[in-house]
Protein backbone atom coordinates (compact mmCIF):
# COMPACT_ATOMS: atom_id res chain seq x y z
CA UNK A 1 0.00 0.00 0.00
CA UNK A 2 1.23 3.49 -1.05
CA UNK A 3 1.50 5.45 1.83
CA UNK A 4 1.54 9.26 1.94
CA UNK A 5 3.84 11.54 3.37
CA UNK A 6 1.37 12.57 6.13
CA UNK A 7 0.54 9.23 7.16
CA UNK A 8 4.19 8.43 7.37
CA UNK A 9 4.73 11.07 9.71
CA UNK A 10 1.83 9.92 11.96
CA UNK A 11 2.50 6.43 12.02
CA UNK A 12 6.27 8.12 13.27
CA UNK A 13 4.58 9.82 15.62
CA UNK A 14 2.55 7.17 17.01
CA UNK A 15 4.77 4.48 16.73
CA UNK A 16 8.06 5.95 18.38
CA UNK A 17 6.33 8.44 20.80
CA UNK A 18 3.81 6.74 22.49
CA UNK A 19 5.72 3.45 22.89
CA UNK A 20 8.75 5.80 24.89
CA UNK A 21 5.16 7.07 26.63
CA UNK A 22 4.35 3.94 27.74
CA UNK A 23 4.79 2.90 31.78
CA UNK A 24 6.89 0.43 32.20
CA UNK A 25 5.77 -2.77 32.61
CA UNK A 26 7.27 -6.36 34.15
CA UNK A 27 8.05 -9.13 31.13
CA UNK A 28 5.16 -11.07 32.01
CA UNK A 29 2.45 -8.35 31.46
CA UNK A 30 4.50 -7.17 28.16
CA UNK A 31 4.13 -10.86 26.94
CA UNK A 32 0.14 -11.01 27.18
CA UNK A 33 -1.69 -10.38 24.34
CA UNK A 34 -4.64 -11.32 21.98
CA UNK A 35 -4.67 -14.06 20.50
CA UNK A 36 -6.00 -12.35 17.37
CA UNK A 37 -3.70 -9.99 17.26
CA UNK A 38 0.22 -11.12 16.37
CA UNK A 39 3.53 -9.74 17.35
CA UNK A 40 5.69 -8.12 15.06
CA UNK A 41 8.99 -7.03 14.98
CA UNK A 42 10.09 -3.51 13.85
CA UNK A 43 12.81 -1.29 14.07
CA UNK A 44 10.74 0.90 16.29
CA UNK A 45 9.92 -1.74 18.52
CA UNK A 46 7.23 -4.56 19.40
CA UNK A 47 4.82 -3.03 17.53
CA UNK A 48 1.12 -5.38 17.12
CA UNK A 49 -1.54 -5.47 13.95
CA UNK A 50 -3.90 -3.46 15.66
CA UNK A 51 -1.19 -0.59 16.32
CA UNK A 52 -0.98 -1.30 12.22
CA UNK A 53 -4.45 -0.44 11.99
CA UNK A 54 -4.29 2.61 13.91
CA UNK A 55 -1.85 4.04 11.62
CA UNK A 56 -3.77 2.87 8.54
CA UNK A 57 -3.73 5.21 6.28
CA UNK A 58 -7.65 5.32 4.48
CA UNK A 59 -7.39 8.33 2.03
CA UNK A 60 -5.94 6.12 -1.48
CA UNK A 61 -9.24 4.43 -0.88
CA UNK A 62 -11.95 7.33 0.03
CA UNK A 63 -12.19 11.06 0.64
CA UNK A 64 -14.14 10.53 3.46
CA UNK A 65 -12.79 11.97 6.93
CA UNK A 66 -12.95 11.41 10.67
CA UNK A 67 -14.03 14.17 12.48
CA UNK A 68 -13.66 14.36 16.71
CA UNK A 69 -16.30 17.00 17.98
CA UNK A 70 -15.20 18.22 21.28
CA UNK A 71 -17.13 19.70 24.19
CA UNK A 72 -16.69 20.87 27.44
CA UNK A 73 -18.71 18.85 30.06
CA UNK A 74 -21.13 19.60 33.08
CA UNK A 75 -18.20 20.39 35.73
CA UNK A 76 -16.69 22.98 33.24
CA UNK A 77 -13.48 21.73 33.32
CA UNK A 78 -13.83 18.20 31.66
CA UNK A 79 -13.83 17.30 27.69
CA UNK A 80 -15.99 15.16 26.13
CA UNK A 81 -15.79 14.16 22.69
CA UNK A 82 -16.99 11.56 20.02
CA UNK A 83 -16.40 10.81 16.45
CA UNK A 84 -18.39 11.07 13.04
CA UNK A 85 -17.58 10.38 8.99
CA UNK A 86 -17.82 13.26 6.91
CA UNK A 87 -18.01 12.75 3.44
CA UNK A 88 -15.01 14.68 2.19
CA UNK A 89 -12.71 17.20 3.62
CA UNK A 90 -13.61 21.11 5.25
CA UNK A 91 -11.62 23.80 5.90
CA UNK A 92 -14.31 25.93 7.88
CA UNK A 93 -16.32 25.16 10.95
CA UNK A 94 -19.67 26.46 9.01
CA UNK A 95 -18.85 23.80 6.32
CA UNK A 96 -19.75 20.77 9.47
CA UNK A 97 -23.07 19.97 10.40
CA UNK A 98 -24.13 20.31 14.03
CA UNK A 99 -24.69 17.54 16.01
CA UNK A 100 -25.90 16.55 19.34
CA UNK A 101 -25.58 14.21 22.56
CA UNK A 102 -27.15 13.14 25.88
CA UNK A 103 -26.84 15.91 27.88
CA UNK A 104 -28.34 13.64 30.55
CA UNK A 105 -25.09 11.66 30.85
CA UNK A 106 -22.72 14.71 31.16
CA UNK A 107 -24.32 16.92 33.66
CA UNK A 108 -25.93 19.12 31.57
CA UNK A 109 -29.76 18.12 31.36
CA UNK A 110 -32.37 16.19 32.70
CA UNK A 111 -33.04 12.99 31.37
CA UNK A 112 -36.48 13.66 30.48
CA UNK A 113 -35.24 16.50 27.67
CA UNK A 114 -31.78 15.00 27.00
CA UNK A 115 -30.96 16.57 23.59
CA UNK A 116 -28.35 19.10 23.52
CA UNK A 117 -27.22 20.90 20.29
CA UNK A 118 -23.63 21.39 19.33
CA UNK A 119 -22.36 23.85 17.18
CA UNK A 120 -18.87 23.70 15.72
CA UNK A 121 -16.48 26.90 16.57
CA UNK A 122 -13.06 26.10 15.93
CA UNK A 123 -10.92 22.99 13.75
CA UNK A 124 -7.95 21.80 14.27
CA UNK A 125 -5.82 18.85 12.59
CA UNK A 126 -5.70 15.37 14.23
CA UNK A 127 -2.33 14.25 15.40
CA UNK A 128 -3.82 11.08 16.20
CA UNK A 129 -5.35 9.96 12.97
CA UNK A 130 -3.28 12.25 10.66
CA UNK A 131 -4.47 12.78 7.67
CA UNK A 132 -7.40 15.28 6.85
CA UNK A 133 -8.68 13.77 10.22
CA UNK A 134 -10.07 17.01 11.92
CA UNK A 135 -10.61 17.83 15.69
CA UNK A 136 -13.84 20.49 16.33
CA UNK A 137 -14.08 22.46 18.94
CA UNK A 138 -17.78 22.99 19.77
CA UNK A 139 -20.04 24.62 22.29
CA UNK A 140 -23.47 23.84 23.43
CA UNK A 141 -27.00 24.94 23.08
CA UNK A 142 -30.50 23.99 23.73
CA UNK A 143 -32.89 22.30 21.05
CA UNK A 144 -34.43 26.25 21.06
CA UNK A 145 -30.94 28.08 20.06
CA UNK A 146 -29.64 29.25 23.49
CA UNK A 147 -26.78 28.39 25.09
CA UNK A 148 -26.65 25.71 28.16
CA UNK A 149 -25.42 27.01 31.71
CA UNK A 150 -21.17 25.59 30.87
CA UNK A 151 -21.42 26.74 27.39
CA UNK A 152 -19.06 29.92 28.68
CA UNK A 153 -17.80 30.69 24.80
CA UNK A 154 -21.10 32.33 23.80
CA UNK A 155 -20.72 35.11 26.38
CA UNK A 156 -17.29 35.36 25.34
CA UNK A 157 -18.22 35.35 21.60
CA UNK A 158 -20.59 38.16 22.58
CA UNK A 159 -17.76 40.38 24.23
CA UNK A 160 -14.77 39.71 21.35
CA UNK A 161 -17.81 41.05 18.68
CA UNK A 162 -18.05 44.22 20.74
CA UNK A 163 -16.71 47.21 18.14
CA UNK A 164 -14.74 48.98 20.78
CA UNK A 165 -12.94 45.23 22.24
CA UNK A 166 -12.55 44.64 17.99
CA UNK A 167 -11.38 48.07 17.17
CA UNK A 168 -8.54 46.89 20.60
CA UNK A 169 -7.41 43.71 18.44
CA UNK A 170 -6.85 42.01 22.35
CA UNK A 171 -3.90 40.00 22.79
CA UNK A 172 -3.37 36.76 25.15
CA UNK A 173 -0.85 34.27 25.96
CA UNK A 174 -2.10 31.84 28.70
CA UNK A 175 0.46 29.90 31.08
CA UNK A 176 -1.57 26.77 31.28
CA UNK A 177 -0.01 24.32 34.61
CA UNK A 178 -1.10 21.07 35.01
CA UNK A 179 0.11 17.97 37.44
CA UNK A 180 0.67 14.45 36.41
CA UNK A 181 -0.13 11.92 38.40
CA UNK A 182 0.18 7.83 39.07
CA UNK A 183 -2.29 6.68 37.82
CA UNK A 184 -4.39 4.00 40.68
CA UNK A 185 -2.48 6.43 43.56
CA UNK A 186 -2.98 9.92 42.61
CA UNK A 187 0.03 10.63 43.57
CA UNK A 188 2.08 13.23 41.81
CA UNK A 189 4.68 11.35 39.23
CA UNK A 190 8.33 10.69 40.13
CA UNK A 191 6.99 11.11 44.03
CA UNK A 192 7.29 8.47 46.38
CA UNK A 193 4.18 6.42 46.91
CA UNK A 194 2.60 7.61 50.02
CA UNK A 195 6.21 9.90 50.87
CA UNK A 196 7.85 13.05 49.65
CA UNK A 197 10.67 14.17 47.41
CA UNK A 198 13.08 16.64 48.57
CA UNK A 199 12.16 20.00 48.98
CA UNK A 200 11.28 22.63 45.92
CA UNK A 201 14.33 24.39 44.00
CA UNK A 202 16.40 21.89 41.44
CA UNK A 203 12.70 20.94 39.66
CA UNK A 204 11.98 24.23 37.72
CA UNK A 205 13.45 23.80 34.37
CA UNK A 206 15.53 21.30 35.46
CA UNK A 207 16.98 17.99 33.85
CA UNK A 208 17.75 14.72 35.42
CA UNK A 209 16.10 11.26 36.49
CA UNK A 210 15.51 12.61 40.04
CA UNK A 211 14.51 15.76 38.78
CA UNK A 212 12.67 15.89 35.72
CA UNK A 213 9.27 13.83 35.78
CA UNK A 214 7.37 13.31 32.60
CA UNK A 215 9.37 15.05 29.98
CA UNK A 216 8.04 12.73 27.13
CA UNK A 217 4.29 13.89 28.09
CA UNK A 218 5.41 17.42 27.13
CA UNK A 219 7.39 17.10 24.18
CA UNK A 220 4.53 14.98 22.95
CA UNK A 221 2.35 17.13 23.92
CA UNK A 222 4.13 20.08 22.33
CA UNK A 223 4.89 18.46 19.09
CA UNK A 224 0.79 17.18 19.13
CA UNK A 225 -0.21 21.03 19.39
CA UNK A 226 2.31 22.27 16.61
CA UNK A 227 1.02 19.41 14.30
CA UNK A 228 -2.42 20.19 15.45
CA UNK A 229 -2.03 24.06 14.09
CA UNK A 230 -2.37 25.22 18.34
CA UNK A 231 -0.51 28.50 18.75
CA UNK A 232 1.59 26.83 21.55
CA UNK A 233 4.47 29.04 22.25
CA UNK A 234 6.85 27.20 24.96
CA UNK A 235 6.42 24.78 27.60
CA UNK A 236 8.69 23.90 30.70
CA UNK A 237 9.23 21.73 33.87
CA UNK A 238 7.62 24.05 37.02
CA UNK A 239 8.62 24.40 40.47
CA UNK A 240 6.67 21.37 41.32
CA UNK A 241 8.07 18.15 40.64
CA UNK A 242 5.69 15.98 38.11
CA UNK A 243 4.24 19.83 37.78
CA UNK A 244 4.59 21.05 34.19
CA UNK A 245 3.53 24.22 32.09
CA UNK A 246 2.99 25.17 28.26
CA UNK A 247 1.85 28.47 27.01
CA UNK A 248 -0.60 29.41 24.47
CA UNK A 249 -0.47 32.83 22.29
CA UNK A 250 -0.23 35.61 21.48
CA UNK A 251 -3.56 34.73 20.21
CA UNK A 252 -6.40 37.10 19.40
CA UNK A 253 -9.85 37.38 21.33
CA UNK A 254 -11.89 34.16 20.93
CA UNK A 255 -9.01 32.43 19.61
CA UNK A 256 -7.09 32.15 22.91
CA UNK A 257 -9.78 30.15 24.20
CA UNK A 258 -10.37 28.02 21.79
CA UNK A 259 -6.58 27.26 21.60
CA UNK A 260 -6.60 26.35 24.94
CA UNK A 261 -9.01 23.94 25.59
CA UNK A 262 -8.09 22.07 21.99
CA UNK A 263 -4.16 21.46 23.89
CA UNK A 264 -5.98 20.27 27.22
CA UNK A 265 -7.83 18.09 25.34
CA UNK A 266 -4.91 16.75 23.51
CA UNK A 267 -2.81 16.77 26.69
CA UNK A 268 -6.15 14.54 27.99
CA UNK A 269 -5.42 12.14 25.19
CA UNK A 270 -1.39 11.75 25.33
CA UNK A 271 -1.58 11.20 29.09
CA UNK A 272 -4.63 8.58 28.85
CA UNK A 273 -2.19 6.40 26.47
CA UNK A 274 0.76 7.25 28.58
CA UNK A 275 -1.14 5.33 31.33
CA UNK A 276 -0.60 8.90 33.54
CA UNK A 277 -3.55 10.80 34.83
CA UNK A 278 -3.75 14.53 34.09
CA UNK A 279 -5.22 17.17 36.93
CA UNK A 280 -5.51 20.78 36.71
CA UNK A 281 -6.12 21.09 40.37
CA UNK A 282 -4.91 24.34 41.59
CA UNK A 283 -3.46 23.14 44.76
CA UNK A 284 -2.99 19.17 44.19
CA UNK A 285 -0.36 18.79 47.35
CA UNK A 286 -1.10 20.80 50.59
CA UNK A 287 2.15 22.23 51.89
CA UNK A 288 5.51 23.50 51.28
CA UNK A 289 4.48 23.27 47.21
CA UNK A 290 3.33 25.30 44.56
CA UNK A 291 -0.02 25.47 43.47
CA UNK A 292 -0.91 25.29 39.81
CA UNK A 293 -2.03 28.53 37.74
CA UNK A 294 -2.82 29.70 34.23
CA UNK A 295 -1.38 32.85 34.44
CA UNK A 296 -2.82 35.13 31.66
CA UNK A 297 -0.67 37.71 29.73
CA UNK A 298 -3.17 40.43 28.13
CA UNK A 299 -2.42 43.29 26.30
CA UNK A 300 -4.82 46.27 23.67
CA UNK A 301 -3.56 47.78 20.93
CA UNK A 302 -3.07 51.34 22.99
CA UNK A 303 -1.23 49.32 25.47
CA UNK A 304 1.29 48.44 22.84
CA UNK A 305 1.55 51.80 21.33
CA UNK A 306 3.55 54.68 22.55
CA UNK A 307 2.70 55.62 25.64
CA UNK A 308 0.80 52.50 26.77
CA UNK A 309 1.90 52.27 30.01
CA UNK A 310 -0.73 54.54 31.23
CA UNK A 311 -3.19 52.42 29.43
CA UNK A 312 -2.14 49.67 31.46
CA UNK A 313 -2.25 51.18 34.40
CA UNK A 314 -5.85 52.08 33.68
CA UNK A 315 -6.70 48.60 33.15
CA UNK A 316 -5.19 47.91 36.42
CA UNK A 317 -7.12 50.15 38.35
CA UNK A 318 -10.47 49.23 36.68
CA UNK A 319 -9.16 45.08 37.77
CA UNK A 320 -8.57 46.12 41.40
CA UNK A 321 -12.92 47.53 41.39
CA UNK A 322 -13.47 43.99 39.86
CA UNK A 323 -11.21 41.80 42.11
CA UNK A 324 -14.23 40.09 43.50
CA UNK A 325 -15.75 39.31 40.31
CA UNK A 326 -12.62 37.81 38.67
CA UNK A 327 -12.15 36.25 41.40
CA UNK A 328 -15.22 34.01 41.63
CA UNK A 329 -14.60 33.15 38.33
CA UNK A 330 -11.23 32.25 37.82
CA UNK A 331 -11.39 28.57 39.04
CA UNK A 332 -12.51 26.35 41.79
CA UNK A 333 -10.83 25.78 44.53
CA UNK A 334 -8.27 29.08 43.75
CA UNK A 335 -8.57 29.72 47.47
CA UNK A 336 -5.99 27.06 48.39
CA UNK A 337 -3.82 28.51 46.21
CA UNK A 338 -3.54 32.15 46.28
CA UNK A 339 -2.61 32.39 49.78
CA UNK A 340 0.05 35.07 49.65
CA UNK A 341 2.75 31.96 49.85
CA UNK A 342 4.40 30.34 46.57
CA UNK A 343 4.57 33.43 44.13
CA UNK A 344 0.99 33.77 44.91
CA UNK A 345 -1.08 37.33 45.95
CA UNK A 346 -3.61 36.82 48.48
CA UNK A 347 -7.31 35.86 47.58
CA UNK A 348 -9.18 38.62 49.26
CA UNK A 349 -6.54 41.58 48.57
CA UNK A 350 -5.54 43.04 45.05
CA UNK A 351 -1.95 43.71 44.37
CA UNK A 352 -0.13 44.87 41.57
CA UNK A 353 3.37 45.41 41.10
CA UNK A 354 6.74 45.97 38.61
CA UNK A 355 8.24 42.27 37.98
CA UNK A 356 6.77 41.09 41.40
CA UNK A 357 5.27 37.50 41.28
CA UNK A 358 3.52 38.03 44.63
CA UNK A 359 1.42 40.67 43.18
CA UNK A 360 -2.22 40.10 41.69
CA UNK A 361 -1.02 41.61 38.54
CA UNK A 362 2.66 41.79 37.49
CA UNK A 363 4.34 43.50 35.09
CA UNK A 364 7.61 42.98 33.17
CA UNK A 365 10.70 45.23 33.73
CA UNK A 366 10.53 45.42 29.53
CA UNK A 367 6.69 46.99 29.59
CA UNK A 368 7.84 49.51 32.28
CA UNK A 369 11.13 50.11 30.21
CA UNK A 370 9.56 50.51 26.96
CA UNK A 371 6.92 52.65 28.46
CA UNK A 372 4.19 49.64 26.25
CA UNK A 373 3.41 46.51 26.47
CA UNK A 374 0.85 44.31 28.19
CA UNK A 375 -0.29 42.88 32.20
CA UNK A 376 -0.05 39.31 33.54
CA UNK A 377 -2.81 38.65 35.45
CA UNK A 378 -1.82 36.04 38.11
CA UNK A 379 -4.90 35.07 39.65
CA UNK A 380 -6.40 32.89 37.32
CA UNK A 381 -6.14 29.14 38.81
CA UNK A 382 -5.18 26.46 36.26
CA UNK A 383 -8.66 24.93 36.24
CA UNK A 384 -10.19 28.33 35.00
CA UNK A 385 -12.50 28.45 32.02
CA UNK A 386 -10.27 30.69 29.47
CA UNK A 387 -13.13 31.85 27.78
CA UNK A 388 -14.59 33.16 30.58
CA UNK A 389 -11.16 34.69 31.85
CA UNK A 390 -10.05 36.44 28.26
CA UNK A 391 -13.65 37.46 28.45
CA UNK A 392 -13.93 39.11 31.67
CA UNK A 393 -10.24 40.97 31.21
CA UNK A 394 -11.61 42.97 27.91
CA UNK A 395 -14.94 43.46 29.87
CA UNK A 396 -13.76 45.10 32.37
CA UNK A 397 -10.69 47.19 30.58
CA UNK A 398 -12.65 47.88 27.61
CA UNK A 399 -16.16 48.26 27.94
CA UNK A 400 -16.83 48.47 32.02
CA UNK A 401 -16.47 52.46 33.39
CA UNK A 402 -15.89 52.61 37.11
CA UNK A 403 -17.92 55.91 39.22
CA UNK A 404 -15.48 59.08 39.13
CA UNK A 405 -15.42 58.20 42.70
CA UNK A 406 -14.95 54.63 42.91
CA UNK A 407 -11.81 55.66 40.48
CA UNK A 408 -10.16 58.41 42.60
CA UNK A 409 -10.23 56.01 45.46
CA UNK A 410 -8.60 52.93 44.12
CA UNK A 411 -5.94 54.91 42.29
CA UNK A 412 -5.07 56.66 45.86
CA UNK A 413 -4.85 53.34 47.51
CA UNK A 414 -2.95 51.48 44.56
CA UNK A 415 -0.84 54.65 43.93
CA UNK A 416 -1.61 54.44 40.19
CA UNK A 417 -1.74 58.20 38.58
CA UNK A 418 -3.96 58.12 36.07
Amino acid sequence: MRLTKNAMETSSMTSKMWNSLSLKQSKKGALKTSTKFRICASSNGTINRMEDLLNLDVTPFTDKIIAEYIWIGGSGTDVRSKSRTLPRPVEHPSELPKWNYDGSSTGQAPGEDSEVILYPQAIFKDPFRGGNNILVICDAYTPQGEPIPTNKRAKAAEIFSDPKVVAQVPWFGIEQEYTLLQPDVKWPLGWPVGGYPGPQGPYYCGAGADKSFGRDISDAHYKACLYAGINISGTNGEVMPGQWEFQVGPSVGIEAGDHIWCARYLLERITEQAGVVLTLDPKPIEGDWNGAGCHTNYSTLSMREEGGFEVIKKAILNLSLRHTEHISAYGEGNERRLTGKHETASITTFSWGVANRGCSIRVGRDTEKAGKGYLEDRRPASNMDPYTVTGLLAETTLLWEPTLEAEALAAQKLALNV
